[in-house]
């Protein structure tokens, strides 16, 4: 199971899932309640549902697909589905879980380039009750800064959307974003960081990777040189899918 972050769609994960699917796994990406359909539909008229939607309700919906399912999946989530793999690990959901360069649980400081990046969102007025967006040039400087000039419109237009300002202040605030960083009964769970990254820097990967640490089972880290929050899309991201899907299939296999 693919989950994505804030700004995005499913559709961020179509490379993910084409690659996985030509190795004849069964893929499935759902999206955020109010986020299903079209890019362009989202854009220019989305659900009002989405300035509502908190974490703990993307939480629970993931969390009743995965239970629904006849057996635990691979989890592997981006940014802020890499907080919602997280959280859904700590309920002991999933064969394994990948949070790739991951919103970190409450507990991590953010890191000042973190602060620049997302000054903005909380800057925004009323941003609690709101849906936000992200500008072109912020996707481009801070979101996807080491893809090439040219590849930035194109990108923007494919992939972003609005998102609720509402999850940006819960996971500070650890409204719906705790995990309990001792915990003997999640999954093993894997955390890659990219080392540009502008949005989740590396480390605050690095001390999210730490305080999991404290639990028995398993955690491993990976980092991505040159690479930046879009390392899912951008030239090498073949390297990142392959390597979160052999090690979360290892470690799914050894707990079977």
């Amino acid at each position: 199971m693919l989950i994505h972050g804030a700004w995005l769609t499913p559709n961020s994960w179509d490379r993910f899932r084409q690659r996985f699917e030509s190795a004849d796994l069964t893929v499935t990406a759902p999206a955020w309640p109010h986020l299903e359909g079209p890019v362009d539909q989202i854009r220019h008229a989305p659900d009002p549902g989405l300035a509502k939607l908190g974490l703990r309700e993307i939480t629970d919906h993931y969390a009743a697909l995965i239970e629904a399912m006849p057996h635990p999946p691979i989890l592997i989530g981006h940014s802020f589905g890499g907080l919602i793999v997280q959280l859904l690990a700590d309920r002991g959901l999933g064969a394994a879980a990948v949070a790739i360069d991951p919103t970190p649980p409450f507990g991590i400081p953010a890191h000042p380039l973190a602060v620049w990046t997302s000054l903005g969102v909380f800057t925004a007025l009323n941003g609690w009750n709101r849906v936000l967006r992200m500008s072109l040039r912020g996707f481009s400087t801070g979101f996807a800064q080491t893809l090439p000039e040219v590849e930035k419109p194109g990108a923007y237009e494919r992939h972003i959307v609005p998102t609720p300002g509402r999850i940006f202040f819960q996971a500070v605030l650890g409204i719906g974003a705790k995990v309990r960083w001792n915990n003997p009964n999640r999954p093993p769970l894997l955390l890659i960081a990219g080392e540009k990254d502008r949005t989740v820097p590396a480390p605050m990967v690095r001390a999210n990777y730490r305080k999991h640490l404290r639990s028995p089972v398993l955690t491993a880290f990976r980092q991505f040189p040159g690479r930046s929050h879009w390392l899912c899309n951008e030239e090498g991201w073949q390297d990142v899918a392959d390597y979160a899907l052999s090690w979360a299939r290892q470690q799914a296999a050894s707990r079977a």
